[in-house]
């Protein structure tokens, strides 16, 4: 089951990351692929939402059912329901796409997708949100293993934020605003953050071969996560008409989010204490670049919440620049430490060391310079505007830094063509191991 899930969602990072290539080369040649189909506004919204909801999903989904059986000691609940689940979220995905690139768009960042579409991605959370309760609830002992209470809770809040975009209600005026800033901020924090902290914390007690430094921490990290995140997203609409007493509750509380990310991270660090000479040729490399990741980006976003630099930085590539770092940095990074370290417990099959080392190396350098790239265009941007400069003249300031940031996206697209070739080694092929094994028969 967690072969398929792992299979489906790699095919769709490497066609959401080729779209997203070819829209970073957009900005480097404005001329090229101009057709109505191959349009930037369409074939931005098809790569941020093939990544949202059919590579991290689908990948992690896959993942917190395996965690959910493994950690409770008993079989998933229901393989058929886990079929039915992964069935929906590819509907969902492949309707969204060939729809988007029809243009047919509802035109809200990451809820582009048309209502009767979103409805189906919601039927396939709420389908796997039963097999990963059920499963649980069957478990041995009385004891909910820490991965479990995030994967259910993340999965149960994108449910809801699910249900509250769909509102009819409140998609008019200011309404519709708020509810954006919810949801988009929400699909981050409330569900890839606590699903991949959550495969984490499940995946790295078994690549280290230790627990995890401390339960009571996670836990601590688990509930203030909660507490905190909800209301933050408004932080992306300040100097905006929304009530001001909302957009500062947003930065008091994006402020706390330091408590559970701190906890987190320092949680995972822990744990990894005195592993540094052999950690860096294991899975378990991936997992603590997420874990920097998760770091990195979740203080960068408390940052940025604060006004003065919320006039430098919004509205210019320093976001997107953002957005890639904790996607790309914190919760690629996570699933791929998730699927080296547990995949190859259900299939019996390992990738081949240096096929993952080639893949890690290039993912990283490239998410490297793709951030750095376009935090440096950002704040060039922001200056810009500051010293009162035409728009224009802060896209040709700009625009030197598009071409490394095509080049940082190559690399990172060339690391998932390995990727899918481990995966494949890891499923279908003749693994490592199988050949190692081979090679010891006696002629």
């Amino acid at each position: 089951m967690l072969a398929a899930y792992v299979a489906s969602a790699t095919i769709w990072l490497v066609f959401a990351t080729a779209v997203g290539l070819l829209v970073s080369f957009k900005f480097a040649y404005p001329d090229f692929a101009t057709t109505p189909a191959l349009s930037f506004g369409r074939l931005r919204a098809i790569h941020t939402s093939g990544t949202f909801y059919a590579w991290a999903s689908q990948a992690l989904i896959g993942l917190a059912l395996f965690v959910a059986a493994r950690s409770s000691g008993v079989r998933l609940y229901s393989e058929r329901l886990a079929w039915i689940s992964l069935a929906l979220l590819n509907l969902a995905a492949v309707l969204g796409t060939v729809t988007l690139d029809l243009g047919f768009t509802y035109g809200q960042e990451y809820r582009e997708w048309l209502w009767w579409i979103r409805v189906i991605l919601g039927l396939g959370l709420i389908t796997a949100a039963l097999n990963m309760i059920a499963t649980v609830e069957r478990r041995d002992g009385e004891h909910i293993y820490i991965s479990n209470w995030y994967t259910i809770g993340g999965t149960l809040w994108t449910i809801v934020m699910v249900v509250v975009s769909m509102l009819p209600w409140y998609q008019y005026g200011l309404g519709q605003v708020a509810v954006q800033a919810f949801f988009m901020h929400n699909a981050v924090g409330l569900w890839f953050t606590p699903l991949s902290l959550g495969v984490s914390y499940y995946a790295l007690p078994k690549l280290l071969n230790r627990p995890i430094y401390s339960y009571s921490l996670g836990v601590f990290a688990f509930w203030t996560n909660l507490i905190f995140y909800p209301i933050i997203g408004a932080h992306h609409f300040e100097f905006s008409p929304l009530p001001w007493w909302l957009q500062t509750t947003a930065i008091v509380f994006s402020v706390a989010m330091l408590v559970p990310v701190l906890s987190g991270s320092a949680n995972f660090l822990l744990t990894f204490r005195g592993t540094h000479e052999w950690v860096y040729r294991s899975p378990a490399v991936f997992i603590l670049v997420g874990v920097y990741g998760y770091l990195l980006g979740s203080a960068q976003g408390t940052f940025e919440a604060f006004r003065s630099l919320q006039q430098l930085w919004h509205l210019t590539n320093y976001t997107v620049g953002h957005s890639h770092l904790t996607m790309y940095g914190f919760v690629t990074f996570a699933i791929w430490g998730g699927i080296y370290g547990l995949l190859p417990r259900a299939t019996g099959k390992y990738p081949y060391n240096l096929a993952m080392g080639i893949h890690f190396w290039l993912s990283a350098v490239g998410v490297v310079i793709y951030v750095a790239a376009l935090s440096a265009a950002g704040t060039i941007q922001g200056l810009d505007w500051f010293r009162g400069l035409t728009f224009i003249q802060s896209i040709e300031d700009a625009a030197p830094y598009w071409m490394w940031r095509s080049v940082g996206g190559s690399l990172m697209f060339a690391g998932h063509l390995v990727f899918a070739f481990n995966v494949w080694t890891m499923t279908y092929g003749r693994s490592r191991a199988e050949l190692a094994a081979a090679k010891t028969v006696p002629a």
